[in-house]
């Protein structure tokens, strides 16, 4: 009878312990980067982490094929497409001025764009930042400005030589979701881009610009039962991270994708 008993208090022992690793995995909130952890890319992962350091970040890029990301993103709680190199100006209409772009990266232009589609299938939260404003722009139908200094008219600097970080001031929407979320209608930001948004998707709504009117910030123009989507144009995952605007994206961006988690259960 006593090992009997203990058979089926190690049976019982065994079922529990069974139960809260599935529940923890569940609850678990993992933020699928689609170019992350690596180099300079890590300040994504940091930045996040900083807030919560719970959550689990996923790289979509090293170690995935595109069809095993996209597959992979099912068990994720939410997608961030980080910046990098410039898309290929094909996929918006502009191939003959390949050369006034700098280094492109295809695969990851095809992988990001996957994403995004199955990610808005999902209802899944969506953060893009720099590059990944632009890219959530061209995936819905809009076009990208291939070099501001040459093709737009500006006393404002967007990006230094060598990829230097600069600071400049911009504008938010009182009515925006980021408004909601900082609390804040202006604001110092830190940015690195030469290139920018043109011709804005028509399901988008800029609602945040800089002083020569470009776009720094875009959201659903409506959202009705679409998913959380915010794109900036600058780099709050460089900045002080104790900032208002920096501080309650990274908030705001992990709640939806708590609320999205246990909406999976």
């Amino acid at each position: 009878m006593k090992q009997l008993s203990h058979k089926v208090g190690l049976i019982l022992f065994l079922s529990l312990l069974t139960v809260s690793c599935t529940n923890t995995t569940k609850n678990t909130i993992t933020i699928a980067i689609s170019k992350g952890n690596i180099k300079h890319y890590s300040r994504y992962h940091n930045w996040l982490k900083n807030t919560d350091s719970t959550i689990n970040c996923k790289d979509m890029y090293h170690y995935l094929s595109i069809d095993s990301a996209v597959s992979e993103l099912e068990e994720c709680s939410a997608l961030l497409l980080s910046g990098g190199a410039d898309i290929y100006p094909g996929r918006y209409g502009k191939e003959k001025d390949s050369a006034r772009c700098g280094s492109f990266d295809l695969k990851r232009d095809s992988l990001e764009i996957a994403l995004i589609k199955k990610a808005l299938s999902l209802n899944m939260p969506i953060l893009g930042i720099c590059r990944g404003m632009q890219i959530l722009n061209v995936s819905q139908g809009g076009t990208l400005i291939i070099d501001i200094p040459t093709d737009y008219d500006t006393t404002v600097k967007h990006r230094l030589p060598n990829y230097t970080p600069i600071k400049h001031a911009i504008t938010i929407d009182t009515l925006s979701l980021l408004y909601k979320t900082a609390k804040i209608a202006r604001d110092t930001v830190v940015s690195n881009h030469h290139q920018g948004v043109e011709k804005l998707a028509d399901c988008f709504k800029t609602t945040g610009i800089t002083s020569d009117n470009l776009p720094e910030v875009i959201e659903w123009k409506k959202r009705n039962k679409k998913s959380f989507l915010l794109g900036v144009q600058f780099h709050p995952e460089r900045a002080d991270w104790k900032s208002p605007i920096t501080s309650n994206i990274a908030k705001t961006f992990l709640k939806e994708a708590s609320k999205y988690q246990n909406n999976k259960k």
